[in-house]
Parts: C-alpha cells; sequence; structure tokens
C-alpha cells in the first residue's frame, strides 16, 4: 500500500480493522474518478470488481459504507479518511453528518480541538499548522470571509438541524427559503450553493443507517458531493434491507471472536433466584441490589489493577435505565435514602433526562463521568441507549424498563462494551466484561443471544447477492373451481369481436356470478335446510330481489336489467351447479365451556418444610464466551411478608382462583410459615428462606391441594349450527415457473413435496393445492380415483371455526369427502402421534363437530358426518377409501 496510508496507520495507531479499511478507500480512490457528474454505473463496475458486496451505491453519487463494530474506533476511522483525502488527493472540503446532537457535539471535539485527548488528528504534522477549520450546524452562516486556497474545511451538521435547515417555512402566510439557502453577505450566495458548487467535497456519514430516510436521502443528494463515505456498525436500513454498498465489514461477533477491542458481554441473576410472584417494585430492589453487588466487586479489581500494573485509576458506574422520568425520579430518591445500603450512595447518584439536565452541574458531572475526580457511581436515565454515548467505564447496566430480550442484547449491550485502558482487553477477566442485570429476562437472553442472526453472533449482514441462483416464489390463489369456470368464461367473452354479441354473453356472466355470490348469504333464512332448497320460489324471490338491489347500488351498470333478466333465467341452472360443486359443510362456531375446578378445605402436612437459608450469590454468563462465574450479593432489605410471598406464588398456578380460595390460600401458607419458622436453626432467616424457596414451597402446598379438588371437564357449548357455507380460497406461495406439478406424479426425494403445487383434479373443490406430506398427496390421489368419492377437498385454513385447548387453538382438517351416504372430515397423522395429548384434544372437537353436523343432517334429510384419522403408514395409492375409513372410524 502506499506510504501515506502507511504513514496514517503509524501516527493514528489504528487497529487492524481500521487499518484495513484505510487500504480499501486507498485503493478505490485511485480507481474512482472523484469528480461531479460521473457516470455511476461506471463507477459501480469498478467498485464491485474489487469487492462484491457493494452491488448499488443507494445514492446519486459513488457512496462507500464500511460496518465496524461499536466501540472499535469509527470516529478515528473519519479522520484517518479525511487525512488521506487531503495529503493523497489534495481533498479540502468535508462535509460530517451527525446522528444525534450528543455525537454532533462530541465530533466538533474531536474534529476540532487538538487539546481533546480523543483529537482525532493527533500526530498528523500536517494538520499542526493548518488545523482544519470547523464549520458546524450553528456558525455556518458567519462562515466565508476568511476562506483561503489551503485550509481543510470540515462541515459538521447534526442530522436533525440539517433537515430543518434545508426545508422551508411558512412566517406571516409568507414562504420563506430554508436558511441554508438564503443569500450569504460573506459569500456571496447561499451556503448551499457553495457547498453543493464544491467540485471536491466529500461526505462522512457517521451511524450510516440513520440516513437512508427519504428527506435526509434527497438532501445528501442535493449537496452533490464527490464520495460519500459510510459508517455504521449495523448496515441495515429503517426497512430492515441490507445496505447494498458495503465494501468492508467488521462485525461485533467477530470482534468478540477475536478478543478484541470490546467488553465480553454478559448477563447476571440472583442465583436459584424466580421472579414470579414478585411484584415489580420488589424485583426493581433486588436488581439494583446486585447492580451494586456486581459493581463493588468490579470496582475493588479495578483498583488492584490500577496499583498492581502503574496505570490510570478508572471508577466504575452504573447504568440504571428507567421507564420514565417519573420512574426516574422514584428510583433516583431510592437509591439516594439511607434505607439503601445505610446511605452509602447518597449524593453518588445522577439523574439525567429532560427533567434534570439544566440543573446547575448536572451536564458538567455527566460529562466527566470518565475522571475518577468524579463521584458518581450510578447514572439514572430514561433512555440512553442510543449512539454517541462513548463512555469506557460503564461496567454494569440495570434495565428496568420493560423491553425484549432482542432489544436488551442488541442496544443495552451496546453502550458498554468500550474498553478502558487504551481500548485493549487486560487479560483480567472481571475488568473485561460488561455485566447486565436482568433477572426476569435471563433465560430468554441468553436464548436471543444464541440465535444465529444476534449481533454477538452474526459475523455478516452483508452477503454477496446471487439472485440468479435463488428461488424465487409468487402468491398463488387456489379460488373454488365455480369461479375458476367463470374466470375461464371471461377471458373468452374478451376476445369476442362482436360487440352485441360480447355484451350478451357479458351480460349473462355477470348475472350468474351475482347468483353465486349471494346464495351463502340465504344459508340462514327459514326454509333453507340444504343447498337445493333454494330453488323454492319463495326463496328464489327472496335471492333475485337481493341480486336486484346489488346491481342498483352505487354506480348503477347501465346494463343492469338485462344482467337482472339473465339472473331470474338461470337462477334455477346456476343453483343446480353450485351444488354440484360445492360439498355442503354447515357452518357452526364450535367452542367449549370453561372448566371449573374447587378446592375442599384439608390441614397441610408439613413435614417436608425443612428448608434452610442459602448464601446469597449472583450467577454471570458470558453471551459469546460461556464462561459462569459468582459475585456474593449483599441485601438491602426487606422482602415484604412472607405469607403474602407464598401466596402470591400459589396464585400463579392458572387453576387457583384468590376470591374462590382466600381463606383457605391464608390458611395453608400460614401453617407452612410456622412450619418453616420452626425447624430453622437460624430463627431470624425465615424471611430469606420464605423469598428463596417461595416457589418451592408452593409447589408443595400446590400439590397437596391437586389432591383435594374436583374439576369439572369443559364440555362443547351447543351451536346455531346454519345449513350450508361457501367454499373458502386457498393461498400459497409457489415456485415461479417451476413450481407446478400433475397430482399423480411421484415426488422424489419426498421432501420436495411441499415445494410444489400439484394440479389436475376432476374431484376436487379446487384446482390446485399443495401437501404437507407423501402421505397427504397419496391420500389425494385415493380420494381423486376412487369411485365411492364423489367430491372432496382440502379446506382452507378459514374455512373450519372448531377451536379447542380451551377455546386458544383453531382445528383445520386435512380433508373432508362426500360419499353417497356420509361426508367424512379426514386427518392423516404419523402412527407413533395418533395417542398424543393434541391429537386426542382435536379428534374430541372433530368429532363433536360431526356429531353436531349429523344431528342437523338427519333432521332435515341430509348426509350424516364422520370423523376418521388414518395413520400414514395405511395410506397407499392402491387402497381403497372404504376400506380405510372401515378399519379406523
Amino acid at each position: 500500500m502506499n506510504s501515506t496510508s502507511t504513514y496514517l496507520k503509524q501516527r493514528l495507531s489504528l487497529r487492524e480493522p481500521l487499518q484495513q479499511s484505510l487500504d480499501i478507500l486507498a485503493s478505490l480512490a485511485d480507481e474512482l474518478e472523484l469528480q461531479k457528474d460521473v457516470s455511476l454505473p461506471s463507477e459501480l463496475q469498478k467498485v464491485k470488481a474489487l469487492y462484491p458486496t457493494c452491488t448499488d451505491f443507494e445514492r446519486e453519487f459513488p457512496s462507500l459504507a464500511f460496518s465496524i463494530a461499536t466501540g472499535v474506533g469509527k470516529t478515528r476511522l473519519m479522520g484517518a479518511f479525511i487525512a488521506y483525502l487531503y495529503l493523497q488527493k489534495g481533498i479540502r472540503n468535508f462535509f460530517v453528518l451527525a446522528p444525534n446532537l450528543t455525537i454532533y457535539n462530541k465530533l466538533i471535539e474531536d474534529f476540532g480541538n487538538p487539546a481533546f485527548h480523543k483529537y482525532v488528528f493527533a500526530g498528523i504534522s500536517e494538520f499542526v499548522h493548518n488545523k482544519p477549520v470547523i464549520i458546524t450546524g450553528d456558525n455556518y452562516a458567519q462562515q466565508g470571509a476568511l476562506f483561503g486556497d489551503q485550509e481543510i474545511r470540515i462541515n459538521i451538521f447534526n442530522i436533525s438541524k440539517f433537515n430543518s435547515e434545508t426545508r422551508g417555512n411558512n412566517k406571516g402566510g409568507e414562504s420563506l427559503a430554508p436558511r441554508i439557502k438564503r443569500l450569504s453577505e460573506y459569500l456571496g450566495q447561499s451556503y448551499w450553493s457553495y457547498l453543493s458548487g464544491l467540485d471536491n467535497l466529500v461526505i462522512l456519514m457517521d451511524e450510516a443507517h440513520r440516513y437512508h430516510a427519504d428527506s435526509s436521502a434527497k438532501a445528501i443528494n442535493e449537496l452533490k458531493p464527490v464520495l460519500g463515505l459510510e459508517l455504521t456498525a449495523t448496515p441495515i436500513d429503517e426497512k430492515g434491507k441490507p445496505f447494498k454498498n458495503v465494501v468492508y465489514e467488521y462485525s461485533l461477533a467477530q470482534a468478540l471472536t477475536d478478543g478484541k477491542y470490546v467488553k465480553n458481554p454478559s448477563i447476571a441473576r440472583r442465583k436459584n433466584f424466580d421472579h414470579k410472584g414478585i411484584d415489580e417494585k420488589q424485583l426493581e430492589i433486588i436488581k439494583l441490589e446486585d447492580a451494586i453487588s456486581v459493581h463493588q466487586d468490579t470496582k475493588t479489581e479495578l483498583e488492584a489493577y490500577s496499583l498492581n500494573e502503574g496505570v490510570k485509576s478508572v471508577k466504575p458506574f452504573i447504568l440504571v435505565v428507567c421507564k420514565d422520568t417519573t420512574h426516574a425520579r422514584e428510583i433516583f430518591e431510592l437509591l439516594n435514602s439511607d434505607d439503601f445500603f445505610d446511605g452509602k450512595y447518597t449524593g453518588k447518584v445522577l439523574q439525567i433526562d429532560s427533567t434534570t439536565k439544566k440543573d446547575g452541574g448536572i451536564e458538567e458531572q455527566f460529562l466527566t463521568l470518565e475522571s475518577p475526580d468524579n463521584e458518581i457511581e450510578i447514572v439514572i436515565h430514561v433512555n440512553m441507549l442510543k449512539e454517541g454515548w462513548d463512555v469506557t467505564n460503564l461496567y454494569t447496566i440495570v434495565p428496568l424498563r420493560a423491553a425484549n430480550a432482542d432489544i436488551l442484547v442488541e442496544q443495552t449491550i451496546g453502550r458498554g462494551l468500550r474498553l478502558p485502558f487504551e481500548g485493549k482487553r487486560t487479560g483480567v477477566e472481571k475488568l473485561d466484561k460488561l455485566t447486565v442485570i436482568a433477572h426476569e429476562n435471563f433465560d430468554a437472553i441468553i436464548s436471543a443471544a444464541k440465535n444465529p442472526n444476534s449481533i454477538l453472533n452474526k459475523v455478516n449482514f452483508v452477503e454477496i447477492p446471487e439472485e440468479d441462483l435463488l428461488t424465487k416464489t409468487e402468491v398463488v390463489s387456489s379460488k373454488p373451481v365455480t369461479e375458476v369456470r367463470f374466470e375461464l368464461e371471461q377471458a373468452k367473452v374478451n376476445q369476442l369481436t362482436d360487440l352485441h354479441r360480447k355484451q350478451a354473453l357479458q351480460n349473462n356472466l355477470d348475472a350468474k356470478r351475482a347468483i353465486i355470490n349471494v346464495l351463502p348469504d340465504f344459508n340462514s333464512i327459514p326454509g333453507v335446510a340444504k343447498v337445493a332448497d333454494l330453488n323454492n320460489e319463495e326463496v328464489k324471490q327472496r335471492v333475485l330481489r337481493k341480486i336486484h338491489e346489488n346491481l342498483n347500488q352505487g354506480q348503477t351498470n347501465i346494463f343492469a336489467a338485462q344482467i337482472f333478466a339473465e339472473a331470474e333465467t338461470t337462477y334455477n341452472a346456476m343453483v343446480t351447479e353450485y351444488q354440484n360443486n360445492i360439498i355442503e359443510i354447515p357452518r357452526m362456531v364450535l367452542t367449549q365451556s370453561d372448566a371449573e375446578i374447587s378446592f375442599a378445605d384439608f390441614g397441610l402436612d408439613t413435614k417436608e418444610f425443612t428448608y434452610q437459608a442459602l448464601d446469597q450469590e449472583i450467577i454471570r454468563m458470558g453471551l459469546k464466551d460461556n464462561l459462569v462465574d459468582v459475585v456474593a450479593a449483599q441485601s438491602s432489605g426487606h422482602y415484604g411478608d412472607p405469607i403474602e410471598l407464598i401466596i402470591s406464588e400459589l396464585l400463579n398456578y392458572s387453576d387457583i382462583d384468590y376470591d374462590e380460595n382466600s381463606e383457605l390460600l391464608r390458611k395453608l401458607a400460614a401453617e407452612a410459615y410456622e412450619a418453616l419458622k420452626a425447624n430453622l436453626t437460624e430463627v431470624n432467616k425465615i424471611n430469606n428462606v420464605v423469598f428463596q424457596f417461595k416457589r418451592a414451597i408452593a409447589e408443595k402446598i400446590y400439590k397437596q391441594m391437586k389432591q383435594n379438588y374436583t374439576v369439572s371437564q369443559p364440555d362443547y357449548i351447543a351451536p346455531n349450527v346454519l345449513s350450508f357455507t361457501k367454499i373458502e380460497s386457498w393461498n400459497f406461495s409457489a415456485l415461479i415457473n417451476a413450481g407446478t406439478r400433475d397430482y399423480r406424479e411421484i415426488i422424489k426425494p419426498i421432501n420436495l413435496i411441499p415445494k410444489f403445487v400439484y394440479r389436475g383434479f376432476e374431484k376436487a373443490g379446487h384446482l390446485e393445492y399443495k401437501f404437507d406430506s407423501k402421505t397427504e398427496q397419496d391420500l389425494a390421489y385415493v380420494l381423486e380415483n376412487d369411485k365411492d368419492v364423489l367430491k372432496w377437498l382440502r379446506p382452507a385454513p378459514n374455512q373450519f371455526r372448531i377451536y379447542w385447548d380451551n377455546n386458544s387453538k383453531k382445528y383445520e382438517p386435512d380433508f373432508v369427502v362426500e360419499t353417497a351416504d356420509h361426508i367424512f372430515l379426514l386427518e392423516t397423522k404419523m402412527s407413533s402421534q395418533l395417542e398424543d395429548r393434541d391429537v386426542l384434544a382435536k379428534r374430541q372437537a372433530a368429532e363433536k363437530y360431526c356429531g353436531y353436523a349429523t344431528e342437523y343432517a338427519l333432521i332435515h334429510g341430509k348426509k350424516p358426518w364422520k370423523y376418521v384419522i388414518i395413520p400414514h403408514n395405511h395410506v397407499m395409492r392402491t387402497t381403497g377409501f372404504n376400506f380405510l375409513t372401515a378399519q379406523f372410524s
């Protein structure tokens, strides 16, 4: 690589990922024209030839994205980029976008204050006497008079300021141009015109995922830079799509795997801890206590390391994230009170949010958190989970606001990953570790952290596209047979050139559609117990009146009279067609009644209530390395009334109702408490014992309660049964071009069967189906070819409303089959699953449905219903349908 790149790597002490990024910029800067109005396709090909992950600049100018993990040094890399482009290519104009006010202020210091310890140009001699001029979103209007030919100009704008400054406004009814686009007395033109007219402007976007919104992207394009450099830790846009212009990626997962640059994140909770039955306030106190335990342990280790190694002293602090400012104030008062560790942290707690940040000294304390002289050890904030807060001495995080596991992993962890000792790991496990206290979310976070798509594991967000190798799919709608026939008939009408005949046939087709569309609406009127009853003259006239009403609603069809006349003529034939192409599935909603449980009074057997207090410990597990360590836990006070704790734990059992059993619960909890107390060697630890073992205590009580209760099994409520319902359409995905097969075809290997859509049916209610297994395809073959089967269909997911498992789930049968004397609900199952609880519960629901359907059918002269489960190993293409149903009815 060229000497300039080597020089900057040495002077800026760039880490390896930053060195690689600088090398990439250097190689591409030699390839690209770095001019306005270039051919983007041509420039893109140059980049893609070297870095295939870049498939689209996604802007109206060449723009390159560098995906680099939080904590590795993106700001320092931006400084290296600017220095290289100035020293090697003579570019002197730069525009830096910051995603928020925090980063905006930080970047002004980073780029403009040589005395600042994080000054990005430190060590570059060429910038000592030619210090870059920093132009900000606050002072740009005064710039221009002193611009020289050799100075480096770095414009730094906060994105919200940038967006507001590029939008116009209205004042006193007069439309005003955006401030940045107004004439500047210093420049003789607007600052916007000056910037967009520069022939060597380069734009750098910090946290670039923030600038893919339409308004930001449009304004950025209007600047017309010669090059864009985007930096982010998560190259995913607002719609969840990966960036297409990434040329380099060093993810958090890679940094953790390398064991460099960032702390090792871990999650912690109290040993033997179960949060169920603990109210929110009590859980908060426990989490805060445990955070203090971890904090004190870390603080001690840091002090020892500083003395042993002769390095700077690092004072750790805790971040407590609250729900809102009211909650933050409550936590602030608790931590500052004498009740919390005897007032040890009074005066060492900082609440920084919209209600306090203007208070005297608050902002200064917040900005100097890394200083050993700063006495703050706990910071309370409502939402500090954002980019730009890059302190290095945050070691413990306590999320008290509701958040799912993915958010805790994706956002919370990122705020504390930076390392304090020159950005390097010490080799001392506790000093290289970030701890998140999340008792109630421990298991969920561990699971989320193991997800291959977690930021802790996903080494690559961006992959080389292989679109020509990808399988493309489309949505296929499989409509009932009658609707498909109408579509075919419509296609023929559309081809006619004789306008008179074409209109006549169109009126006839519209009439048939009008009839079929309304017939299902008449399944509940008196005198309609089956489809054939729609031919009764009185019913026919009601249906025709409805058709007439529909034809004359809204914007009337000019051929409404002719269509209605066609409907009168063709009505009976359409009813027959409708009847021939559906199975008369009765419409009903089948639901279960509530189960009722009652507990009898009894005396508690207390011989097993012999628990002793355990030492309290906090267990931490590394989310990446899985290493486990233990920290002694301290207690600040009261756990709550022990009898109430036992009762609360008992109420976690869904079949215990407090209102019905309050006296019994209080009696049993009191008996358990007295037994525990009597068996203790240290009576003063009774509250600890109840708190630690409340779940086990409640379980022992519950087991005895279950021996003294009765339960009424929920039955199905007799439904209101309607005579028939329409056949619903299917919607499923299919492979484009090669996604259909004849149902008779033997598919190998059989795991490909679910991929295809099958056609060729003549007896089915639809012309296309998908199958989940070879068993289902083979059974469809039997149904289609067996002479005893008149009609069959695979019901769409919303065809039936049969509920089970206390009405929490809906049962969807595999097949409905009509023969000369019965209608069947069919299910195919693995032979080993026939006695599974879920299979039996669904069977009960389906048999109830068939019972009610049969009861209705027998009253009205229709076919009875049967439910049959067929084991998979009995379904063969040569098996007769009656043989199958006879065996397993």
